[in-house]
């Protein structure tokens, strides 16, 4: 693994455990040119997906990529990083399970829309503002409104009750 402060070719793996989410593996490496520390993190892949975008061109699937933009998304949100990561884990699986080779952009960007609808209402508008290339305000008016009525998947937040629950 090359070493991200020196650019050397090798480094050396001082310890290895799985990470939280059981599906990964942390590695603590040290170069022995620079001694920097570093942490890497590997993951199972299961196949090669391609990602067809609207030009017809593909392109691999990147999982950082896809943790990239649903970040940007929940900017300044207070979302819990491991709902983050369940939400991004969830997805891959989806595809990974699809038993696909391929996916299109515009499936993927539901599938990440419709995760951010059940995590955070902020969030989710601001990626669908990107992804459906919003340019005016009604085109926003009429996606909350969506969200008013609860179309399509509700969010749910944990802590709340319902009124006809009696309370303790």
């Amino acid at each position: 693994m090359r070493c991200p402060y020196c650019g050397s070719q090798d480094s050396q793996v001082k310890d290895s455990r799985p990470a939280e989410d059981g599906g990964t593996i942390r590695r603590r490496r040290v170069c022995p040119d620079c001694n920097g520390r570093f942490t890497t993190f590997e993951r199972i892949q299961l196949r090669e997906l391609q990602v067809l975008k609207k030009s017809g061109r593909k392109v691999p699937f990147d999982r950082d990529k896809l943790a990239r933009s649903v970040e940007v998304a929940l900017r300044k949100r207070s979302v819990d990083p491991d709902r983050v990561e369940r939400l991004i884990s969830g997805i891959v699986r989806r595809l990974e399970q699809s038993g696909e080779q391929e996916v299109r952009s515009e499936a993927l960007g539901e599938m990440v829309m419709e995760a951010l609808k059940g995590l955070d209402d902020v969030a989710y508008v601001r990626f669908a503002s990107v992804y459906r290339d919003f340019r005016e305000a009604s085109d926003f008016q009429s996606l909350i409104g969506e969200l008013g009525r609860g179309d399509g998947p509700a969010a749910i937040d944990e802590d709340e009750t319902t009124p006809d629950e009696p309370s303790s």
